[in-house]
């Protein structure tokens, strides 16, 4: 399938988002589309998937003009959006999930439960993904989830394959997993749209690579004709000097301790702690126990055993409540259903964990929350109209910027983040790093769980593998490989 999209003009209300935006996508090739969060990639995927209407230009499909009325008829014709925002129905079943609209039926009209199990199981083969098709799609990881969503794309026997952060949640070997695919499926003339913010990823598998900036596109060039330095100049319209700006980190004393911590059949005596202005690196592979610790410390799920300590006081955290009232606060990796308030504006979600601190009286006093918000939407770059914009029009990175800013709010001693650059641009990405430097430097204990091996050694001081559920070991800045992380993350020594 070959798509042409020319001159193509998009504005939401008085937001001009797409000017004039030109994306050519050949047969049996895996394109690049990158740019800062909020440059208009999705939108023109959008706009491509009938999603939404373009103002003007024109779209032509195999040299004819084509236009969807709706995603439904775009997937009909052979184009699936696997969108960066999971499409989850999280109290249905791995497979109802996976035929959701799509079920199979016997003659007599009866569901076909067993040519459809048997499909999803070739299916999440192939991805080397192994979870029970009886299982509930809520109670899968985030990155699970994104696997699921990634083999209901592929079944749908699709030309044309759009993945919007497809790898956001995966770990190192499920993405060579599904770049085996993603070979495959080109060698048979499938063509992918692949959006990331990666840039290991985009000069591994992709062909071409067009960026776009401030709802322009900028340049298209062969991945061969191009490096790293020059599309981050062309996102960003400038040069980014290092991706992880220097550390010199100077640890105080103690600050968050956890003492043979458990819980049953997901970790198990796990022991570390966090002093003050360090960063502490947890890596492993998906599903190792690394969130659910998190949240564990956090107070959103109970310790079967074990002891926190909070500046060596034994601290009771048996809801987040308590975590916060402690100095902790915890930017989760699911920012959609756990990080925000997606139908209430940004000046709501950032001043949320921090309503205390603006009601001496017991009423909110609007102008210090107003002037507190707005130094945080500066701070933090986040791109916006209004405070009084809701999160849900936000772009991803925006969104993943606002859930920072309100946990900066509260002032904390112990910053959790988990995947916190998650699904935001190389430009962003930095922003967050310099931030995280910033706050160290003001004695802020950090603990950052990521899937990205690059950033856990571009940021961490020490770095703690789990595999299984256990603390397989603990490296030094000086010593921390990639090497040695994935063989302690894969249960070897």
């Amino acid at each position: 399938m070959h798509i042409k999209m020319k001159d193509i003009f998009k504005a939401f209300g008085q937001n001009q988002v797409l000017s004039g935006v030109s994306f050519e996508l050949q047969e049996g090739e895996v394109h690049a589309l990158m740019g800062e969060n909020g440059a208009g990639k999705s939108t023109l995927m959008n706009l491509l998937t009938g999603l939404h209407r373009l103002d003007s230009g024109t779209i032509e499909i195999d040299e004819k003009e084509t236009y969807f009325s709706d995603p439904k008829e775009a997937e009909q014709n052979g184009i699936a959006f696997i969108h960066q925002e999971l499409n989850i129905w999280p109290e249905m079943t791995v497979l109802e999930n996976l035929f959701i609209g799509r079920e199979l039926s016997s003659k007599l009209g009866f569901l076909n439960n067993k040519k459809m199990k048997a499909l999803a199981k070739e299916q999440l083969e192939r991805l080397g993904v192994s979870i029970s098709l009886e299982k509930e799609a809520g109670d899968c990881s985030v990155g699970q989830q994104q696997m699921i969503e990634i083999a209901k794309a592929l079944m749908t026997d699709a030309k044309v394959i759009i993945m919007d952060e497809p790898t956001a949640a995966l770990t190192e070997r499920e993405i060579e997993k599904l770049f085996g695919v993603i070979r495959a499926l080109k060698k048979n003339g499938v063509s992918i749209v692949y959006i990331s913010h990666r840039m290991e990823e985009i000069f591994t598998i992709c062909d071409r690579i067009t960026v776009m900036r401030d709802g322009k596109t900028v340049d298209t060039k062969r991945i061969p004709d191009t490096d790293f330095h020059e599309v981050v100049k062309k996102m960003v319209g400038r040069e980014l000097t290092e991706r992880y700006p220097e550390r010199q980190p100077n640890p105080g004393r103690v600050v968050l301790e956890i003492k043979q911590a458990s819980k049953k059949g997901v970790f198990q005596n796990i022991s570390f702690s966090v002093r003050s202005g360090e960063i502490v690196g947890i890596s492993g592979l998906m599903g190792a126990g690394r969130t659910e610790l998190m949240r564990a410390v956090f107070g959103l799920d109970p310790l079967d055993s074990g002891d926190i300590f909070i500046e060596g006081k034994k601290a009771t955290l048996k809801k987040p409540s308590d975590a916060v009232q402690k100095g902790i606060g915890f930017i989760t990796e699911n920012r959609k259903d756990e990080g925000l308030v997606l139908d209430t504006s940004i000046r709501e979600n950032i001043a949320l964990p921090n309503l205390a601190s603006f009601s001496p009286k017991g009423w909110i006093d609007k102008k210090s929350e107003q002037e507190f918000v707005e130094l945080l939407i500066k701070r933090l770059t986040i791109k916006t109209e209004s405070p009084e914009t809701h999160a849900r029009n936000l772009s991803g990175g925006n969104q993943q910027k606002v859930v920072i800013a309100k946990w900066i709010g509260i002032g904390p001693k112990v910053l959790i983040l988990d995947e916190p650059t998650r699904g935001v641009d190389v430009g962003a990405k930095r922003e967050i790093y310099q931030l995280m430097n910033e706050l160290t430097d003001r004695g802020v204990a950090i603990v950052m769980v990521s899937s990205e091996l690059s950033e856990i050694l571009g940021m961490s001081d020490r770095v703690l593998v789990i595999h299984e559920g256990t603390l397989s070991g603990e490296l030094s800045r000086n010593d921390a490989t990639q090497e040695r992380i994935m063989t302690l993350a894969t249960g070897g020594r």
